[in-house]
């Protein structure tokens, strides 16, 4: 029988640098869109696949990502006083009561793949998802690792979520070889950020993982590689010498958010379809732009 997916693991210890000097002092993972922090819209599509611990490896300066999601009782007292009761709903309820947080900390950048390598100690034996903050995807429904989780239950094996690439973008991904096309296809290779000429196709794995534990021996083996961190590529890649891993064109607009371009364009969408706020901004952006 195979087992649910209840463990998240959220890499958060990066250090933001191409939103300097923005994350100076906050960490990227904290920057709102609109008025949530990127890290809690990852969160909440963990919730709604039904995770129930969320594993923060994290670095220093993250204390911000910590605190969110620990309770204000001060800020708690203030709205109640107020008769905030909106507010206070929405504070209170950043973090459902079944839910728990774990944080590691990560004491050496030493890449992706040693940061879901820190997380074994919580993980143990179980099925795990890997998510990153800065990939923000947008499906209208309950989110992109809750169709990864549904496909899990049914194969058993690890999932990488995936789209296509520009082909000169193929030196910002990892990206998979395979032997057919489709939705959900066998992995045969994968290769971290490969040159244009050298990459096996156009198909980039994003910031969604769902990974069986069998993931951290094969780290644990695993050098650096690109950019002299342990990637997570190269751990997967030695993981397909053994077991199947299957590649997911998953259903969804994905904004990265880990590009200033990609987070504006993230920002301007979920403002206009922003419950209280999108019909007044929307307006604004047509007097702005002499729209009809």
């Amino acid at each position: 029988m195979t087992k649910l997916v209840k463990k998240a693991v959220f890499p958060v210890a990066g250090l933001g640098t191409r939103f300097l000097p923005a994350t100076k002092a906050s960490p990227k993972e904290m920057l709102p869109i609109v008025d949530k922090p990127l890290i809690q819209y990852a969160v909440e599509e963990a919730v709604a696949a039904g995770v129930e611990v969320m594993v923060f490896v994290t670095g220093r300066n993250k204390t911000a990502i910590s605190n969110h999601f620990d309770t204000a009782y001060e800020l708690e007292m203030e709205l109640e006083s107020r008769n905030k009761t909106e507010l206070l709903r929405i504070v209170r309820n950043i973090t459902p009561a079944h839910v728990s947080c774990v944080f590691i900390r990560q004491s050496m950048a030493l890449g992706l793949g040693h940061a879901v390598l820190c997380a074994e100690p919580v993980v143990g034996d179980e099925p795990f998802a890997v998510i990153l903050a800065d990939d923000l995807i947008d499906d209208g429904n309950r989110g992109c690792l809750a169709q990864m989780v549904n496909i899990f239950s049914q194969t058993g094996c690890s999932i990488l979520g995936t789209e296509k690439v520009a082909p000169e973008d193929t030196t910002s991904y990892g990206i998979v070889a395979t032997q057919e096309e489709g939705k959900l296809v066998e992995v045969k290779g994968i290769v971290e950020k490969p040159k244009p000429q050298d990459a096996p196709s156009n198909l980039g794995v994003v910031g969604r993982y769902i990974l069986t534990s069998q993931i951290f021996h094969h780290l644990a083996q695993t050098g650096r590689g690109a950019g002299d961190e342990i990637q997570l590529t190269d751990g997967i890649a030695r993981l397909l010498e053994h077991d199947k891993v299957m590649a997911y064109a998953f259903e969804g607009k994905r904004y990265d958010c880990g590009s200033k371009l990609g987070y504006l364009e993230a920002t301007v969408d979920y403002a206009l379809k922003h419950e209280h706020l999108g019909e007044e901004f929307e307006a604004w952006i047509r007097q702005r732009f002499g729209l009809s």
